[in-house]
C-alpha cells in the first residue's frame, strides 16, 4: 500500500482549540475520492488513526488531537514529520460489558448509539472507561444512556 512521507507545519484552526496539518498531495489523484479519506498516520513516530478532510480549503487537512500534540511535545507553528497511508481496516469500538448490558436494556439508545460514527462511539466509551472510581463510572453509564436517548453525539 502506498505511503506518503513529508514534513509539515502544525497549524491552529481558526476559531477552534484544534490543530491540523495540510496534506501536500492531491487526494482525488492519490485516493480516487474528493471527500474524506480514513488514514493511519505517524507524527514524529507517534501513530494516529484519523481522516483527511476538506474543510473549505484548497487542500485536505489531517487533525492533530491534543493527545497527539502532547505525546510529541509540539504545538501550532512547530514542524512535524508525517508518514501517512490509507486505512482500510474497519474501525470498531470495543463496548465494555456494563455499557453493552445497559444498551441491550434500552433499545432506542442502542439503535441510536449503533448509528453513530466511530469517533462518537469511541468518545462515549472513553468517557465511561476513564472514570477512576466505580461510583463515577456508574454515574457516567447512566448519564450516557440518558444522553443517547436525547441523541447527544458525545459526552
Amino acid at each position: 500500500m502506498k505511503s506518503f512521507a513529508f514534513d509539515a507545519v502544525i497549524q491552529k484552526h481558526p476559531g477552534l482549540d484544534a490543530a491540523f496539518i495540510e496534506f501536500p498531495y492531491n487526494v482525488e489523484e492519490e485516493f480516487g475520492v474528493k471527500g474524506r479519506v480514513k488514514v493511519v498516520a505517524t507524527f514524529d513516530g507517534y501513530e494516529y488513526r484519523g481522516s483527511l478532510v476538506k474543510m473549505g480549503s484548497p487542500c485536505h487537512w489531517l487533525g492533530l488531537t491534543q493527545q497527539v500534540r502532547s505525546a510529541i511535545g509540539k504545538n501550532p507553528g512547530d514542524s512535524v514529520h508525517v508518514v501517512l497511508r490509507k486505512d482500510d481496516v474497519p474501525r470498531e469500538v470495543e463496548i465494555p460489558a456494563d455499557l453493552r448490558r445497559l444498551l441491550d436494556e434500552n433499545p432506542d439508545a442502542k439503535r441510536w448509539f449503533d448509528g453513530l460514527a466511530y469517533t462518537h462511539r469511541k468518545e462515549y466509551v472513553r468517557w465511561i472507561t476513564e472514570a477512576k472510581r466505580q461510583e463515577t463510572r456508574d454515574k457516567r453509564l447512566f448519564k450516557a444512556i440518558e444522553m443517547m436517548r436525547e441523541q447527544v453525539k458525545h459526552p
